[in-house]
């Protein structure tokens, strides 16, 4: 046993801020370059689902190697054949853990089926499920988010002790993941070991509802958008005035954002 892998620390590169141990904003250039790409109005379809596919295997690798659990492995090599120290041992992802990605209709359609074949490399596939929840925008007479309605589900089992995985690109008010916990406490059988929210963009006012409502979720971003505060407000940490905080229009969409991800990623405007 070579004592260099006993335990393989694994810490992520993070942007600072001042919202809680449970946000991690990651600060990877490569990421930033190609969710700008994705954002732009020049990028179409097949481009844009491609990015969003790349963009969400980049995540889920620190997202798996940061949050799930770890054991002793033991596997020969193809030197076996010749030496006895023909094995490789050491830490390495339990692939015991049981998964569940959670679909949301539309936009976290593609990405938790990344995320569900991602899994199913990773781990036994016996133990990754994907469950499927159809959720919309509820918006009152002057098109403001009041919440999110629940439309349709399909959900395969419990959940006790596995890790509850959303991958959502947009994490503009919170309303679908409270949406999503409500339902999965109140309908479905267990409790999960952890609760891990996967994100693009998330706002300042997304990070306040969950931190505040959910405060046992992991928030993971590629990005923090707060564009619509003040100059003073954006040349501060992150969360240091995060009263004064603002990445949200009137009608609840994220700025600078990337449009209505929905949208283009099934080019269906509705």
């Amino acid at each position: 046993m070579d004592a260099q892998f006993l335990t393989v620390p694994y810490r992520p590169s993070e942007m600072e801020h001042r919202y809680g141990n449970s946000v991690h904003i990651l600060a990877d250039p490569l990421s930033l370059n190609l969710l700008a790409r994705l954002c732009q109005p020049s990028t179409f379809q097949p481009e844009i689902n491609r990015l969003v596919g790349e963009l969400y295997r980049s995540l889920l690798h620190v997202v798996i190697a940061a949050e799930f659990p770890r054991r002793m492995a033991s596997v020969e090599t193809r030197m076996v054949q010749y030496t006895p120290a023909g094995f490789w041992r050491g830490e390495a992802i339990a692939t015991d853990t049981p998964t569940v990605c959670v679909a949301l209709a539309r936009a976290g359609l593609l990405p938790s089926q990344v995320a569900f074949d991602f899994l199913n490399q990773v781990l036994n596939p016996a133990g990754v499920r994907q469950d499927h929840l159809h959720l919309g925008r509820t918006v009152d007479s002057d098109g403001r988010v009041t919440g999110a309605g629940l439309h349709a589900v399909k959900i395969g089992g419990t959940v006790d002790g596995a890790i509850l995985l959303i991958p959502d690109p947009m994490g503009a008010t919170g309303s679908t993941v409270s949406k999503v916990l409500h339902h999965y406490r109140a309908e479905v059988s267990g409790t999960p070991a952890k609760v891990i929210a996967v994100h693009l963009i998330v706002t300042p006012e997304y990070v306040r509802h969950v931190r505040t409502h959910h405060p046992e979720v992991a928030i993971y971003a590629l990005r923090l958008d707060r564009g619509l505060s003040e100059p003073t407000v954006l040349a501060t940490v992150p969360g240091t005035r995060w009263d004064e905080e603002r990445g949200l229009t009137d009608h609840h969409y994220i700025v600078p954002g990337a449009g209505g991800l929905g949208e283009i990623m099934n080019n269906s405007f509705v």
